[in-house]
């Protein structure tokens, strides 16, 4: 049974853990991610809890920073970057891809199996890189509208999630849509100039994207 409501996003606590439990119907994760929420297991006493962070993480275009290295690299880039071509072999590759974080633990089944409907259902997408036409790199998120969140990418070549991140922050760019949600600030999404803002702020922005 879909979820009717959440708490409002206020009485999250100071690590953003808002509620716990629940399912991941697709109008359940609708209505989290139009009220600024996401899903993210945290334990396997806890395998779905809600989180709406205070501050939030987020990459503009106009703040995207390509270091020297990434430059060079991306003149010779090896790599062809397809847009929703292969959407489960990527968020499986988020799952399962070696991690020195192991970060990637949090992408349960039934995360997988309810990101994959909101494919199908086209609320979420895909950026795929592939060398010698093998997948070697990816980022999948949910879009509504005109928001996009980055929920996890994966590399298993040089800087193969940073050419899908990069390629597709120039796509959202050129349909004038100028920021990602990156939940949180990684030392990645940082390194390409990721900043943290307050809720407060990230909510507005929210607000605008999806019923502009």
């Amino acid at each position: 049974m879909a979820i009717l409501d959440f708490p409002p996003v206020t009485t999250a606590d100071e690590h953003g853990l808002l509620a716990i439990g629940g399912d991941l119907d697709l109008e359940s994760l609708l209505l989290a991610y139009t009220r600024g929420i996401f899903p993210w297991p945290i334990s396997e006493e806890f395998p779905l809890a809600w989180f709406s962070p205070d501050p939030r993480g987020i990459l503009a275009f106009e703040k995207l920073h390509l270091s020297k290295s990434l430059k060079k690299f991306l003149k010779k880039n090896p790599y062809e970057v397809r847009f929703n071509t292969n959407f489960e072999e990527v968020i499986r590759s988020c799952a399962t891809v070696s991690r020195s974080d192991n970060q990637g633990t949090w992408i349960t089944e039934d995360i997988i199996n309810g990101y994959i409907n909101l494919h199908k259902k086209g609320y979420a997408y895909s950026v795929e890189t592939y060398l010698d036409n093998k997948l070697v790199g990816g980022v999948y998120g949910v879009s509504i509208n005109t928001f996009y969140s980055g929920e996890s990418m994966f590399h298993k070549e040089d800087n193969a999630s940073k050419v899908a991140l990069v390629a597709l922050l120039y796509r959202l760019h050129a349909q004038g849509i100028g920021w990602l949600d990156t939940q949180m600030v990684t030392p990645v999404v940082e390194s390409l100039g990721g900043v943290e803002i307050p809720r407060e702020t990230y909510l507005a922005m929210l607000e605008r994207s999806i019923y502009k």
